[in-house]
C-alpha cells in the first residue's frame, strides 16, 4: 500500500527527518563527551587506587619488618578520659 505525498507534503517530511537526525547527532556528541569524561576520571582513579594499594603495601611491609618499634600507635595508646 503506497501513499501519494504532494511535494509539500514530502518537503514537510524531509525538513522533520533532517530535524530529528541533527537533533540525534547533538545527543551522540554530548554522550560522546560524557564518555570521554568518564575515561579521563576513571584513568585518574585507577591511578590513584593503584598509589594507594602501593602505600598500604609499603606500609604493611614497615610492620610486618618491626620498623614500627619504639613508636607509639595510635590504636596502643590510652584516651584521656581513662
Amino acid at each position: 500500500m503506497t501513499q501519494d505525498f504532494s511535494p509539500a507534503e514530502l518537503n514537510q517530511l524531509f525538513e522533520n527527518l533532517e530535524s530529528r537526525l541533527a537533533y540525534q547527532e547533538h545527543w551522540l556528541d554530548t554522550l560522546d563527551q560524557a564518555v570521554v569524561q568518564q575515561e579521563k576520571r576513571l584513568a585518574k582513579l585507577e591511578q590513584l587506587s593503584a598509589l594507594m594499594r602501593e602505600r598500604l603495601r609499603e606500609q604493611h611491609q614497615a610492620f610486618q619488618a618491626g620498623d614500627h618499634q619504639g613508636e607509639s600507635r595510635p590504636e596502643d595508646e590510652v584516651p584521656p578520659h581513662y
